[in-house]
């Protein structure tokens, strides 16, 4: 061995144990390559040194460093690979083959990425409540120290795997459910039964109540009633009580829910071939209406208006022989103008409304009326559900500006030179109060809004979406709509948004334990008071995330406990409540706090924060409060918890190694740092859509799966690849998937066996990019790759449209905008960059 290799063999394990060791530590200390960026002089300035010790001539110096940087580059990829997939894939491996019991007190249940079956034993499914911190601080002081956000995400009605129980209805008679005396908190397993079982103390008030005597049951020698497991309320994080008539408006059992179909006939949404579409799905899709017994016919009724800047109402009240069509022109103040065959049961005027539903294409296929209106229908549909004395929804299919002379009318204010600036945030307020004020009125009215849009340009999302984002509702969009293209994608949204299970006229309160209180709420709702979130409608995909803040001391012996009652009309018209609870450990050490958090929960509270605050502070003020806070919470672990180590690593707790790389992914989202393509409507669309998110849609909506198609054996998914577009093989196939789109990326030297097996064309150039389904071959890869495709659409509340991506073709730049690990062409930074800042700023913090 020469002097060279002497020296490189001496200065390398040197090296190798400065940046890091090839299997990280339990402390997760920062990737090789991330070190070198940060300390790039210094290093080569330590190699340098210690060669020249080593007596090695100089001009042998510059040749070594050269020959090791390629290698610590390399190796990094390692690592960070290490921190992004095994992550995931070693929770799934560990926590995937037991099911998750909930009955150990503040216990973290596994990533939303885990396959996992929940038993109930005591405390809320993660299904229904997830929580940023599952040890919360003993006080106030901890939790500023810490900057960890405490916020549970609920998701009241969420639908549960087939393997798992829904929640059980409890029927306590006319007396109603069992509540605490003085904070009304509803009967629980927190609840400690004392004096024989003849009172019970309050375990969020302490108060102590006398037990009915309906109610009352001895207890065992451990203190428990005899028939603790024979109840629901008394053993289960979850269930629901049946409402008494004092817990109905007006002390009056609510009538069943109607839906009404509101069709604009303009000349856009005809051209499109919307209107024909709409109306011959709903001829089958009446027969799919909600229902709680799946054998009996739904209590549902439901009406139909046409509108372009009139409204059309149509009676099809089963004893005619056609519908009769009635024009309100007058929409400056508008009224119902018949009651009796507006609102009807599907079976009743089944006849009269498929004659409805054929004639309405045919009535208004000439049309040359561009303009509409948004208020009047909106007033119209609320005057109806006034009229019949019910709550019910209205599914609105809208395609332009609301131009016309009406209440509401809008106009068009897009603006892209006031993106980035500080007037940015007027540009995602609605244009006027009078959408606000029409969402409380619907509100009260348990008038739910669900709003598709089909523009061809701008609309105004953000004043259109008001109302819809205030009662609960949703928002759908499909821009530039093709029948051919989009038909699929529209479909079986509107399918799944009739069909899915709901409630209506609903308020949600949270009552906690002493110590801590709700403090602030992200979601589609109104509140008109500090407690209460009233829905007027809430479906099963819908979540609202609350904020807690400490008014007092917790205790490490008692913990801390919540209790989410939702009270609601069932789509049969009974009124119930439902309710979950959940207990979090309290600890007076940091570490005990960092150790017991969840970070995919983290990001899904960190961005509606961040996507609330764009309406009143200018986004790159956003953006640097997101970076501070996350940089606080690692900077104040690493203080008090990490063992001591180099200034030159970064350390991140064990559950929140993935914070800087998700944290990157919401910074620059495109609400946040939009791209030049990227319109003030996207972005409206976008932020009102992840205020209700659940935390494993926000998780696949900032950090895409992108799966190798190579081998799919058996009944597992690939290994998932980081979102880079480094990981991408010419000679490959990888699907994406956003949790609103999904890609389907092909290489340029992909092999003729995989692209035969996939598009039945073993020829690069023959593969068609338009095609939005892939043809159904007779073999194993097609048949799992279409499996795969259809599973990963069953897990999401929005039916995602599959795109062809040929590499290098000119689809392939909206393909690469969601690789979210690479520097944006909006100037986001990459991943490793991303990292040496955040570094950067812990360091400043801990200086």
């Amino acid at each position: 061995m020469n002097e060279t290799q002497k020296a490189h063999s001496s200065a390398l394990p040197y090296l190798q144990s400065l940046v890091h060791s090839d299997h990280p530590p339990p402390t997760s200390s920062l990737p090789p390559r991330i070190t070198l960026k940060l300390a790039h002089i210094p290093c080569i300035f330590l190699l340098s040194t210690i060669m020249l010790h080593l007596r090695i001539k100089p001009s042998l110096v510059v040749l070594v460093c050269c020959a090791l940087l390629p290698w610590l580059l390399c190796h990094c990829v390692y690592i960070i690979e290490w921190f992004l997939i095994q992550v995931i894939e070693d929770d799934r491996v560990n926590k995937s083959s037991e099911p998750f019991t909930t009955g150990v007190k503040g216990q973290a249940p596994p990533l939303v990425t885990t396959n996992f079956q929940v038993k109930d034993q005591g405390n809320a499914s993660p299904r229904f409540i997830r929580c940023t911190a599952y040890n919360m601080p003993c006080t106030a002081d901890m939790a500023k120290q810490s900057q960890v956000p405490l916020a549970a995400v609920i998701k009241p009605l969420a639908m549960l795997p087939p393997d798992e129980t829904p929640p059980y209805i409890v029927d306590h008679g006319d007396g109603g459910p069992i509540r605490c005396n003085r904070c009304k908190a509803y009967m629980c397993p927190y609840m400690q039964f004392i004096e024989g079982g003849r009172r019970f103390q309050c375990g969020f008030c302490s108060c102590v109540t006398e037990v009915p005597p309906h109610y009352f049951q001895h207890l065992d020698h451990t203190g428990k009633r005899v028939d603790c497991y024979d109840r629901p309320e008394l053993s289960q994080g979850s269930y629901e009580f049946v409402a008494t008539v004092d817990y109905c408006k007006n002390n009056k059992l609510p009538q069943p829910p109607s839906f009404i179909f509101f069709i604009d006939v303009s000349y856009n949404a005809v051209k499109s071939g919307m209107v024909n579409i709409v109306c011959q799905e709903l001829k089958t899709l009446l027969d799919y209406l909600p229902r709680e017994n799946p054998e009996a016919d739904s209590v549902v009724r439901v009406g139909f208006v046409t509108y372009n800047k009139v409204l059309h109402f149509y009676n099809v009240k089963s004893s005619l022989a056609q519908p009769q069509m009635m024009v309100v022109s007058d929409v400056s103040d508008m009224f119902l103008p018949l009651l009796d065959g507006f609102l009807v049961g599907v079976n009743d005027s089944r006849m009269v409304i498929e004659s409805l539903l054929d004639q309405i294409p045919e009535m208004f296929a000439d049309t040359r009326e561009t303009e509409t209106v948004f208020g009047p229908v909106i007033q119209a549909g609320l005057e109806a559900l006034k009229a019949a004395d019910c709550a019910g929804k209205l599914f609105v299919f809208h395609s332009t500006l609301p131009i016309a002379e009406a209440p509401g009318k809008l106009k068009n204010r897009e603006d892209k030179k006031l993106v980035g600036t500080d007037k940015e945030k007027s540009l995602f307020q609605p244009q006027s109060g009078f959408y606000s004020n029409l969402s409380k009125e619907c509100v009260a009215q348990g008038c739910c809004v669900d709003l598709f849009l089909f523009p061809n340009q701008y609309v105004d999302v953000a004043t259109l979406g008001v109302v819809p984002v205030s009662t609960g509702g949703s928002v759908y969009k499909y821009t530039y709509f093709q029948a051919e293209t989009d038909r699929e994608r529209f479909l079986n949204d509107l399918r799944r948004d009739v069909q899915k299970p709901m409630g209506f006229d609903a308020v949600m309160r949270v009552r906690t334990s002493t110590g801590i209180r709700a403090t602030d709420f992200f979601g589609s709702f109104f509140m008109s008071n500090t407690t209460d979130v009233e829905l007027a409608g809430l479906d099963c995909d819908k979540t609202v995330t609350v904020e807690f803040r400490h008014d007092d001391k917790l205790s490490e012996d008692t913990g801390a406990l919540m209790q989410c009652a939702v009270l609601y009309t069932s789509c049969s018209g009974q009124r119930r409540l439902r309710v979950h609870n959940m207990a979090v450990n309290c600890c007076s050490q940091l570490a005990d706090l960092y150790r017991n958090c969840e970070t995919d929960t983290i990001i899904n509270f960190f961005s509606k924060y961040a996507y609330r605050s764009i309406l009143n502070t200018p986004t790159k003020t956003v953006r640097d409060t997101m970076v501070n806070q996350c940089a606080q919470i690692l900077a104040c672990y690493r203080k008090n918890c990490a063992s001591p180590s180099s200034a030159g690593q970064l350390i991140l707790p064990e559950c929140m190694k993935l914070l800087p790389v998700y944290l990157n992914c919401v910074l620059k989202s495109d609400v946040l740092q939009p791209g030049a393509d990227i319109s003030l409507d996207d972005r409206a669309y976008l932020r009102q859509l992840l205020s209700c998110m659940d935390v494993s849609e926000s998780h696949i909506f900032f950090y895409p799966r992108l799966l190798p198609l190579v081998k799919l054996d058996g009944g597992s998914l690939p290994m998932a690849v980081r979102n880079s577009e480094e990981r991408l093989s010419k000679g490959g196939v990888y699907l994406l998937e956003t949790g609103l789109h999904l890609f389907l990326w092909v290489g340029a030297n992909a092999q003729q066996e995989l692209l035969s097996n996939i598009f039945g064309t073993p020829t690069f150039s023959q593969i068609d990019p338009n095609m939005t389904s892939l043809p159904e071959l007779d073999n194993p890869f097609s048949q799992r790759l279409r499996e795969i495709i259809d599973s990963f659409r069953s897990q999401r509340s929005r039916y995602m449209k599959l795109m062809v991506v040929k590499q290098e073709d000119k689809a392939e730049l909206i393909f690469k905008h969601f690789l979210c690990e690479d520097k944006s062409t909006s100037g986001g930074a990459s991943y490793v960059d991303f990292l040496c800042h955040m570094h950067k700023e812990i360091r400043q913090l801990l200086s």
